[in-house]
């Protein structure tokens, strides 16, 4: 079977991580990558052509290739987003990688434009929205949702009927207790324990998790809205 040829928008670590997954654990083959013009730098990223975004198009056409934004979770997910609906309006399908080594029951709905690497646990009735990152090695209880463009990092564990909600990051360690639902934009710190519904905009530190005068927007540098 012909591999689906995939172009990763970005060059940065994330980028490097995707080419690797992609091209060693999926059916897709990786053509080229793509940058903003502005952040062109150099021709070519693992022996590969790197084209301007605001052109791509021209070149790998949407009807031949499908798009994956590798970017990581910087100001609340927010850059990564951005990308990714502009990547989505040139009209390219957008491509998701599921590790092999994850586990993933059959009824879980994956969204487009995630990220999720080995060791992770999907359990029964499970959703994760579009432009989602799961880093390795966390766990999704049984009939929890991560909402669209959210970050989870590694070995957090999410019990269940839980809800995260959009945009939202979860730092290293960090737990969420059964049926709770974290709020939108949220930024819940390494090893934090969030033990009840939070709000939005909210910083939550500690063991249990308590909200800090600084909002989570200000703490990740989120200026435009």
């Amino acid at each position: 079977m012909t591999n689906k040829k995939l172009v990763i928008i970005g060059t940065g670590e994330t980028a490097n991580l995707a080419y690797e997954y992609f091209t060693h654990d999926s059916d897709y083959e990786v053509a080229a990558f793509s940058v903003s013009k502005d952040y062109l730098k150099e021709k070519t990223f693992k022996d590969l052509p790197v084209v301007e975004f605001e052109t791509v198009e021209k070149v790998y056409s949407p009807d031949e290739y499908y798009a994956f934004v590798a970017m990581a979770g910087e100001k609340l997910n927010r850059n990564r987003t951005r990308m990714y609906l502009a990547t989505k309006n040139k009209g390219y399908k957008m491509a998701s990688y599921v590790s092999s080594r994850a586990f993933v029951w059959h009824n879980t709905q994956i969204g487009e434009n995630c990220f999720i690497l080995e060791d992770n646990t999907l359990q029964p009735f499970t959703k994760v929205g579009n432009n989602v990152v799961m880093w390795s090695g966390n766990h999704l209880g049984h009939q929890s949702e991560i909402k669209d463009n959210c970050f989870i990092t590694s070995h957090c564990v999410i019990c269940g009927q839980t809800v995260i909600g959009e945009n939202s990051y979860l730092g290293v360690n960090s737990s969420v207790a059964d049926f709770v639902t974290v709020a939108k934009d949220n930024f819940i710190a390494m090893g934090a324990v969030v033990n009840k519904k939070t709000k939005e905009d909210g910083l939550y530190i500690g063991n249990p998790a308590k909200r800090q005068v600084l909002t989570a927007k200000e703490y990740c540098g989120v200026t435009e809205e």
